[in-house]
C-alpha cells in the first residue's frame, strides 16, 4: 500500500546524502519533500503540516553523532512522528460483559461482512465461544455471505431472514448466546453507499439498546481522504471506539492509514487484506512506520510465522534435515505452512529493504503453484525418492503437470542443490542453521 510514499520518502532523505550536519537550509529542503510525500499520499493537508513542522522543531533541536548521518538521524525522527501520529500504542479490542459484544459499523462496500468474519475467526484463535449476528436487514447477500464465512471459519451465526428489524434480532441472537454459551457476538449491520439518517439513526439505537463493549467503524482504505470524513462524521454521532482499515493490498495511497488517528483522535485497532479469513492483523503504529520508511517489519513477520507454523511438523522436519531424508512431500508440507502466513509479496514486504526491491515485482498466491503441479504429478515413490526420476519419468511429469521439461529439471536441480547444502551443514554440526536455512521462521 505504502509504496509509493516510501520511494518518495527515501528520496527526500537522499538530500541530506552526504551532508556532515544538520541545518536550517538542508532540512528545510528535506521537509519540503516529506511534506510533499504525505500530501500526494493523500493525507490531510493540515495534517501533513502539523506532522512536518513537528518533525522539522525536533531535527533542528538535535546534535548529529559522528557515529550516525544527518539522514539516519531524520529518518528516525519521522519515525517516530510517523508513529505518534498513528497512535503511539497498540490498542486491543475490549471484550466485556457476558456476553461481550462487538458492534460493527461502517458504509456499504466497506468490508464488515468480510471484516466480521475475519474477526471470528481472530477472536476464536484465541480460544473464545463466539456468535455471529446477521442485523443487515436490507442486503440479503449479506447474510448469505455471513453464513458461508461463518461455516468457512466454523463459528455459528444469528440470523432471521424474515425479520426486519434489526434491534429485535440483535436482542434476540444475544439472548441465543447467553443460552449457548456464546462469550462474544459480533453484530454485523447494514451499510449504505452514502451517510444518511435513516442508517445513523438506526445503528445510533443499535448501539443504545446493546450497549456494547467496543463499537469498530470499518474503513475502506482505497477511498482515502472520503474515508477519514466519513469516520468523523460517524464518530460524531456514534463516539465509536475504534477503527479497522481494510483492503490495505489494494491499490491505495494509504493517506486514510496515516490521517484517520489525528482527525477523529480513535485508535486504528485492526488492518486487514485479502478475502482470507486469516488475514486480520492488530494494529502497530511503531511497526507501520517502519513499513513506511522501508526499515520492514520482522516482528510481526515472527508472530505470523509462530502462529501459522506447527511446531510438531517443525520437529519432524529438523528430525528428517538432519538424517539428510528431505524429500518433495516434506517440501510440499513446508510450502503448505508458508502459503497460510498469507500475501507473499505482503510478507517479503516486512523483511528489512524488500519492500523496495519487490517494487513492480508481480509477486501473488498463485506463485506457488507451478512447484506444486510439478511435484502432485510425481507418484508417491518419486517424491520419497527424488534421485530415481529419470528422462522418462520427468516426460511424464512434465506432461502430467502441463509445465515445461526445463521448469522440472530446474526444480530438481535446485531440490538437489537444497540437499547438498543440508548436508554439507550437518557434517559441520550446524543442524539449528540448516533448519533455519529452508525454514527461516523454524523454532
Amino acid at each position: 500500500m505504502f509504496d509509493n510514499l516510501s520511494l518518495k520518502l527515501e528520496k527526500a532523505f537522499q538530500t541530506l546524502k552526504g551532508q556532515g550536519r544538520i541545518t536550517e537550509i538542508n532540512v528545510a529542503a528535506t521537509i519540503k519533500e516529506i511534506r510533499k510525500a504525505l500530501i500526494d499520499a493523500d493525507v490531510n493537508f493540515k495534517v501533513a503540516k502539523e506532522v512536518t513542522d513537528e518533525i522539522k522543531e525536533k531535527a533542528m533541536g538535535q546534535n548529529v553523532l559522528t557515529a550516525i548521518s544527518p539522514g539516519q538521524l531524520l529518518t528516525k525522527i519521522t519515525s517516530d512522528e510517523l508513529t505518534r501520529l498513528m497512535g503511539s500504542q497498540s490498542e486491543d479490542i475490549k471484550i466485556e460483559g457476558n456476553p461481550a459484544v462487538i458492534l460493527i459499523a461502517g458504509l456499504q462496500g466497506s468490508g464488515k461482512t468480510t471484516f466480521s468474519g475475519k474477526l471470528a475467526s481472530y477472536l476464536k484463535r484465541q480460544g473464545r465461544q463466539v456468535l455471529l449476528t446477521a442485523c443487515d436487514i436490507y442486503r440479503p447477500a449479506a447474510i448469505d455471505q455471513l453464513k458461508v464465512l461463518g461455516e468457512q471459519v466454523g463459528v455459528e451465526v444469528y440470523s432471521e431472514p424474515e425479520n426486519k428489524d434489526a434491534i429485535k434480532i440483535a436482542k434476540a441472537a444475544i439472548e441465543h448466546a447467553k443460552k449457548n454459551n456464546h462469550r462474544v457476538v459480533v453484530v454485523d449491520t447494514a451499510g449504505r453507499l452514502a451517510v444518511d439518517d435513516q442508517m445513523m439513526d438506526e445503528i445510533a439505537n443499535l448501539k443504545k439498546v446493546l450497549n456494547p463493549a467496543e463499537t469498530l467503524f470499518v474503513v475502506d482504505s482505497m477511498t482515502g481522504q472520503d474515508a477519514v470524513n466519513t469516520a468523523k462524521t460517524f464518530n460524531d454521532r456514534l463516539n465509536f471506539d475504534g477503527v479497522v482499515l481494510t483492503k490495505l493490498d489494494g491499490d491505495t495511497r494509504g493517506g486514510a492509514a496515516l490521517s484517520i488517528r489525528r482527525v477523529v483522535e480513535k485508535p486504528i485497532k485492526f488492518i486487514s487484506s485479502g478475502e482470507k479469513m486469516d488475514a486480520l492483523d492488530r494494529f502497530y503504529p511503531d511497526r507501520m512506520a517502519g513499513r513506511i520508511l522501508g526499515m520492514g517489519d520482522v516482528v510481526s513477520l515472527v508472530e505470523k510465522a509462530q502462529q501459522t507454523f506447527d511446531e510438531e511438523e517443525t520437529a519432524r522436519l529438523a528430525k528428517q534435515f538432519r538424517k539428510n531424508q528431505f524429500n518433495f512431500n516434506d517440501f510440499l508440507s513446508q510450502l503448505e505452512q508458508v502459503k497460510k502466513m498469507g500475501n507473499m509479496k505482503d510478507l517479503l514486504g516486512m523483511i528489512p529493504g524488500m519492500g523496495k526491491a519487490m517494487k513492480g515485482v508481480d509477486i501473488n498466491d498463485n506463485s506457488f503453484k507451478p512447484v506444486e503441479a510439478i511435484i502432485r504429478s510425481m507418484t508417491t515413490k518419486e517424491r520419497e525418492n527424488p534421485e530415481i526420476i529419470n528422462p522418462s519419468r520427468k516426460t511424464r511429469i512434465s506432461k502430467g503437470s502441463g509445465r515445461s521439461l526445463q521448469e522440472v529439471n530446474q526444480l530438481l536441480k535446485q531440490f538437489e542443490e537444497m540437499k547438498k547444502m543440508m548436508k554439507t551443514m550437518n557434517k559441520m554440526g550446524g543442524n539449528k542453521r540448516a533448519l533455519a536455512a529452508i525454514n527461516p521462521f523454524g523454532r
